[in-house]
């Protein structure tokens, strides 16, 4: 109604007589009164409806097409009339321009569709990966609570478990026979550091007699034979560290490695033994139950459960029967020359027999370090 009183206003003509002056007509009451009317529209809008209209002219420009400028007085020519169309305002060129730029950089409806979509891709993978860490935590959860209450039911006697006499004996006898190797070890480091504190003292020894020797002359003769002693006994002493150490090297190889693998292995194997009683209690207990459509449903996923991990209990089982059997081969060939090695070196070296203490060194490949090999270079400290 507004957009119509307005044209009216915008087209009415204004008659002028011939002295110039300007008649009264019974029009412009109207006129006036759609002036008041339009006023009062403009007080109601407000500031805020104002500043978006203002917005909106700004952005998208008046339709000048649908509009003419009327030149010329009442009831001139039609030549007096300017059809707008040929003219481009601010507000047309800014609105072009706009729709250019829109048009170069894309920042149109596709960019905020496929910026959306790959949003919801993007939420939609890190919502999965949430699921699959939960299911796998609900999992280990419920394994942990079976296998808890099983190894509790144990403890108390109130659970069964699966009981193999045999393998069972011979774990035991790996485990004692570790604990005592594991003496032998610590012993046999003993002795090699009171040895090597013993050979250092025959050297200190030794080179104080032969200073001596230098020194005295009246006891020259004297001190220069015990020198020479103790230097001989420091190079035995010498060479026995060094096939005590390679004894050592060969104990500490066999208890902290291979009998520790073992031990690993039937580590894992008393686990997969208590997660299989543990699925087989929950079965028998399941079976015991009613037998309606959702009992059968569990019966048989936990049935499937304890297939796995009984496979996984006897792969185990085999795993260890066979580490235990390379173990025992294992153990007496690597004793049988250790302790033979052992005992020539001792023996050759406290019966005064430097050759058939060198000989046994040679016979059990062992290359004995150059004094001052332990020592870093300069190179090194630097």
């Amino acid at each position: 109604m507004t957009d119509s009183i307005m044209s009216k206003a915008a087209t009415m003509e204004i008659p002028i007589n011939s002295n110039g002056d300007t008649g009264t007509l019974a029009e412009d009451d109207s006129l006036e009164q759609a002036a008041k009317l339009q006023w009062s529209l403009d007080e109601k809008v407000g500031s805020s409806r104002g500043t978006r209209d203002l917005q909106q002219v700004m952005v998208s420009g008046p339709n000048l097409n649908e509009t003419s400028i009327v030149s010329g007085g009442y009831g001139g020519t039609a030549e007096g009339i300017i059809p707008t169309s040929s003219i481009q305002g601010p507000a047309v060129r800014y609105n072009a321009e706009f729709n250019k730029r829109i048009h170069v950089t894309g920042l149109g409806p596709n960019m905020h569709h496929s910026s959306s979509s790959s949003s919801i891709t993007a939420e939609d993978a890190t919502r999965g990966v949430a699921v699959e860490k939960i299911e796998t935590m609900k999992k280990w959860g419920l394994n942990t609570y079976k296998c808890t209450k099983q190894m509790i039911s144990e403890r108390f006697g109130r659970g069964s478990r699966t009981v193999d006499l045999e393998l069972e004996a011979q774990i035991e006898v790996l485990r004692d026979t570790k604990r005592k190797y594991e003496t032998v070890l610590r012993l046999a480091r003993a002795l090699t550091n009171h040895f090597y504190n013993m050979v250092q003292t025959q050297q200190a020894l030794g080179d104080t007699f032969a200073d001596l020797s230098q020194k005295s002359p009246e006891l020259r003769d004297e001190f220069g034979y015990n020198a020479e002693t103790q230097k001989l006994l420091c190079k035995n002493g010498e060479t026995l560290l060094g096939a005590v150490n390679f004894f050592v090297s060969s104990i500490n190889t066999l208890v902290n490695k291979t009998m520790n693998d073992t031990l690993m292995t039937i580590k894992m194997y008393e686990n997969a033994r208590l997660e299989f009683d543990a699925y087989r209690t929950d079965l028998e207990e399941l079976s015991v139950g009613p037998r309606d459509a959702v009992a059968m449903a569990r019966i048989e996923a936990a049935q499937q459960q304890y297939q796995t991990q009984k496979d996984k209990y006897e792969r185990l089982r085999s795993d260890v029967i066979i580490k235990l059997k390379f173990l025992e081969e294992n153990k007496v060939k690597v004793m049988h020359k250790q302790l033979l090695l052992f005992h020539n070196a001792i023996s050759a070296y406290f019966a005064g027999n430097q050759q058939q203490l060198e000989q046994t060194l040679k016979q059990f490949n062992i290359k004995l370090r150059p004094p001052g090999a332990d020592k870093p270079s300069w190179l090194e400290e630097q």
